[in-house]
């Protein structure tokens, strides 16, 4: 099991990696096709809707950091609470820091590549 924890982690620090490079075509990779995403809270975004909301935010230029707090798997299924913080910039210009505790569930793809089926940033209250 120690394993499996180990490559969760790993894929949260090539995230980290490919989001502050602003690679929007990177990060897709790290997702399930059929992927949910709730950025702002209340309003879970998928398909075409998702990757293009994505595509905005990186646009800005934020840069994130982002630390498992705890890991727990199942079969094909994980699921991690991730702490997070992003320095960015909102719509007008004016410098901001967003943070949270992530509750992400992840599957194990055919290609043995964990992805997130489910990204809710905002999951879990401090």
């Amino acid at each position: 099991m120690s394993r499996i924890i180990a490559d969760l982690e790993k894929r949260t620090e090539l995230y980290v990696d490919a989001f502050n490079a602003g690679d929007a075509d990177a990060l897709e990779d790290f997702y399930t096709e059929e992927a949910i995403a709730v950025w702002e809270p209340g309003k879970p975004l998928t398909g075409q809707a998702r990757r293009d909301y994505q595509r905005a935010f990186l646009s800005r230029g934020p840069r994130i950091t982002a630390v498992p707090r705890q890991s727990f798997v199942t079969g094909d299924t994980a699921l991690l609470i991730v702490d997070w913080t992003i320095d960015t910039v909102d719509e007008s210009g004016t410098a901001e820091q967003l943070r949270g505790i992530g509750v992400d569930v992840l599957r194990l793809g055919e290609d043995a590549v964990w992805r997130y089926a489910v990204d809710d940033p905002y999951g879990q209250e401090d």
